[in-house]
């Protein structure tokens, strides 16, 4: 019975202890070694150098490629939005899209986890992207009261 007792007092002193800090050398003057797997993380070969020369610059011209390769991750392929590490709203069905100003903003700008696209994204891709989700997703504001979204709306916008 005296052993029951003791045990919480035995571990509440070994949790009043100080800690002590491993000691890791520094990256800078770790020894190279053999490597951990297959898998390389530096010296790009001249084919892969080419792919991501571009870096920050997307080469789709198109809305709906535009909106695959860089919309869909967050709001899904069919625009219905997700919940997850972020809150993404949905695209479909949404009135919010109506006039191409509030869509042009967002894409421009950003919103909460949404990242400002306008530094990747040129005034006519802008436009494309909007005018593909206005008219998907069961959206059909391009022919309605406000018109298509046109690249001298997004220049403006800037």
């Amino acid at each position: 019975m005296k052993t029951l007792v003791a045990a919480p007092f035995v571990l509440g002193l070994a949790m009043l202890a100080p800690a002590t800090a491993q000691e890791n050398p520094s990256p800078d003057t770790m020894e190279a070694g053999p490597p951990a797997s297959g898998f390389r993380t530096f010296a790009p070969s001249d084919a892969e150098r080419m792919t991501f020369s571009t870096a920050g610059e997307i080469p789709h011209r198109e809305g709906e490629a535009i909106y695959r390769a860089i919309c869909a991750g967050c709001h899904m392929p069919d625009g219905t939005g997700a919940v997850g590490a972020g809150t993404y709203p949905t695209l479909a069905d949404n009135a919010l899209l109506e006039a191409p100003a509030y869509p042009i903003y967002l894409v421009l700008e950003g919103q909460a986890a949404m990242p400002p696209l306008g530094g990747v994204l040129d005034d006519a891709q802008i436009a494309e992207v909007v005018n593909y989700i206005r008219s998907h997703f069961g959206n059909d504001f391009v022919g309605g009261e406000f018109g298509a979204a046109m690249p001298e709306d997004v220049a403006a916008a800037r």
